[in-house]
């Protein structure tokens, strides 16, 4: 079970846990076994104040958000369908406006009471509900609670009790939001139930922040490919071309376009994906090159499924597995096979060449050379598709190598989109 699914789990036991305690009927503790107070100016949890949300049962059990004679199934449903719909916009974006109003009815629905603000300390991103104050009013109690970290009882603006409570939303310990419930009357229950709602919340915005650095991360990489084409190749390829300009022009000529779309398509502005067709031209161009090159002492055939040919692939994932055949198996012959394997297409790179042992294989993997080399597919298969979806290598001594990709029909969502 990965990180991101453990503590989003944990999280939304604490917050049904919370959300339940407020929906269920409400056993009143012996006197001797009640708790502490958990809030300053708070009557203890389990007693009847007249500004509590703990009064007995009668006063509370149909306030907003709850149904007369719901069951803890029910209960625990209709929390887990706001948290998951709150989620759902607040993972995508983070914290923003349009994530916030996206999130704040569920998470009113959530917390059943009469409004709801989500703001940051410098502006109001949502509001829900009636009777919430002005944005300057709950502009002060958030940058006041931003600055105690921790929840703060907000007083009734006439008198009369309390009105609200705000929880501060951090993310590696820097408090970058808050979450503000209003109602009429505010008790312990609601204290403690809002401040799990928003320990969920900064969960989820952790989590936000972890796809959002993930997302970050890849794009770097990608953008570094277009610097990491080997200065090698294109020294050989401008020789070899050079060579042809007085023997053979038109060949140099097509040549010199082959180059061209190669180098065209490696330095665009790089997106994270690109359709296996686009891949298999950039290919194509690069083993006419090295064709050119190496003359008959390189041979290669491409077979392809061409139902896959429309799948997104990861930018620049082929052509460093067919650099490391041409590397490894010259001479001799460089194959590509490409199928349709359901969910997945499957792509092997081979070559008959003199293979690798392991501690070969394992440098190859580790390499950090100029070229974008098999570590570099390697690492971005596996953050993009999971740790099963790294490179798969086949090889021994005199036995040529074979290295294979899984990749998903189905793009993850959490990447960036192919502009």
């Amino acid at each position: 079970m990965s990180t991101a699914v453990w503590v989003t789990l944990c999280a939304l036991c604490g917050v049904c846990g919370g959300v339940l305690g407020r929906a269920l009927p409400h056993r009143e503790p012996p006197p001797g076994e009640r708790p502490g107070r958990s809030c300053a100016g708070l009557p203890p949890y389990g007693t009847a104040g007249a500004a509590g949300r703990d009064a007995p049962d009668d006063a509370w059990r149909d306030a907003p958000g709850r149904v007369r004679g719901e069951g803890p199934g029910e209960a625990a449903f209709r929390a887990l369908r706001a948290a998951g719909l709150a989620a759902r916009s607040l993972r995508a974006a983070g914290l923003t406006r349009a994530s916030a109003r996206g999130a704040v009815r569920h998470l009113r629905t959530l917390l059943g009471t009469a409004g709801l603000v989500v703001a940051t300390p410098d502006r109001v991103l949502a509001r829900g509900g009636a009777d919430v104050p002005g944005d300057e009013a709950v502009l002060a109690e958030v940058r006041a609670a931003a600055a105690g970290g921790r929840p703060r009882v907000v007083p009734a603006s006439r008198g009369g009790g309390r009105r609200g409570v705000v929880v501060p939303l951090a993310v590696e310990g820097r408090v970058v939001g808050a979450l503000a419930a209003y109602d009429a009357r505010v008790g312990t229950a609601l204290v403690r139930t809002a401040t799990e709602v928003g320990r969920w919340l900064s969960g989820q915005l952790e989590l936000a922040e972890l796809d959002a650095s993930r997302r970050r991360t890849l794009e770097a990489e990608a953008r570094a490919l277009r610097a990491q084409i080997s200065p090698h190749f294109i020294y050989n390829s401008l020789t070899t071309i050079a060579s042809f300009v007085r023997t053979d022009p038109e060949r140099a000529r097509e040549l010199l376009l082959d180059f061209a779309d190669f180098i065209r398509y490696a330095l665009r502005r790089a997106a994270d994906f690109t359709t296996l067709a686009d891949e298999l031209t950039c290919v194509d161009r690069y083993l006419l090159l090295e064709q050119a090159r190496f003359g008959d002492r390189l041979r290669f055939t491409v077979q392809v499924a061409p139902e896959v040919l429309r799948v997104d692939v990861p930018f620049l994932c082929l052509q460093p597995l067919v650099e490391n055949a041409i590397k490894h198996g010259m001479p001799g012959e460089v194959r590509v096979v490409i199928r349709d394997a359901g969910s997945e297409a499957h792509i092997w790179v081979e070559d008959d060449g003199v293979g690798m042992n392991p501690e070969q294989l394992h440098a190859a993997l580790r390499e950090q050379r100029t070229g974008i080399g098999l570590s570099n597919v390697d690492v971005r298969m596996r953050h993009i598709y999971g740790p099963g979806h790294g490179l798969v290598v086949e090889t021994a001594p005199g036995k040529g190598t074979r290295i294979g990709l899984r990749i998903p029909k189905t793009r993850p969502r959490t990447s960036p989109a192919r502009p």
